[in-house]
């Protein structure tokens, strides 16, 4: 078994520009089992795929749920994980710090925090408030061994602020902070992720979403990472709509040549027999 050590050191090293690590999002372990049978490097949490499994909208779980959600995917495979873990569950510099502390005891490799504060008033936090928090985390996640990789998140774009000026301010003062890896979830042109990349010192993900260039463009631009989020848990959930709507509405079948190739993958990923 690889150690927690090496895994986190592991991951850091998996974030090259010019060559991003793909970075699948599980939302439950046989997911992450799949995910990892298909020969992915690493894998990360979705806080909006973790919640849907609950019946609840993104945002909507606590922390004890999330870091106890982390543990497990940690444990479904021996990948390095890195874990979304929202705001850190806190508006306060300690609180996130003590947030952190706690992810790492669940195995975690890495894990994120963000700038958005959930409230409709002030979405995102003033850019000082922003950096504190991202230093605490960094202090906590670096303390000791082992030392996660810490990924800082500008939420300006998923929130009815698409100020690039102030999205790579944000993302130079978390670099400043201590963070490993850089991330502005949003970001579509190319010309904008490629003025990001330019700006900063560390890693920097994209999110796969609508209108997002192809890996190969990503990779040219210098982008060292790129996860999917929630997409492919919300993927998995169209299918099963789709099968249903058709098992309801034209009492038909057809869903189960796609149901046949979903059981050999999990038997696959799961070292059995479909």
């Amino acid at each position: 078994m690889t150690t927690q050590t090496e895994k986190a050191a592991r991951f850091l090293a998996l974030h090259r520009p010019g060559n991003p690590l793909l970075l699948p999002n599980p939302w439950d372990q046989g997911s992450a089992k799949l995910l990892a049978s298909l020969g992915f490097q690493a894998l990360a949490t979705t806080s909006s795929g973790f919640a849907v499994t609950l019946g609840r909208p993104d945002g909507a779980v606590s922390r004890d749920e999330a870091l106890a959600h982390a543990a497990a995917i940690v444990s479904a495979t021996d990948l390095p994980v890195s874990a979304d873990l929202e705001n850190g569950f806190a508006d306060d510099p300690d609180g996130v710090a003590h947030t952190v502390s706690l992810a790492i005891e669940t195995g975690l490799a890495g894990l994120s925090v963000e700038d958005f504060s959930g409230r409709d008033d002030e979405p995102i936090y003033d850019i000082g408030l922003a950096a504190d928090r991202v230093a605490a985390a960094a202090e906590a996640a670096h303390a000791g061994s082992p030392r996660l990789v810490l990924t800082a998140r500008a939420e300006n774009y998923l929130h009815g602020r698409p100020d690039l000026a102030d999205t790579i301010a944000r993302l130079q003062a978390f670099q400043a902070a201590g963070a490993d890896v850089l991330y502005a979830p949003g970001l579509t042109s190319l010309a904008d992720i490629r003025q990001v990349v330019g700006a900063v010192d560390r890693p920097v993900n994209v999110l796969a979403m609508p209108g997002v260039p192809p890996v190969a463009e990503l990779a040219e631009a210098g982008v060292s990472r790129v996860s999917v989020g929630g997409a492919l848990a919300f993927a998995a959930l169209s299918s099963i709509a789709d099968a249903a709507i058709e098992l309801r509405d034209q009492g038909t079948y057809g869903y189960l040549a796609g149901s046949a190739a979903g059981r050999r993958a999990a038997a696959s990923a799961a070292g059995g027999d479909a």
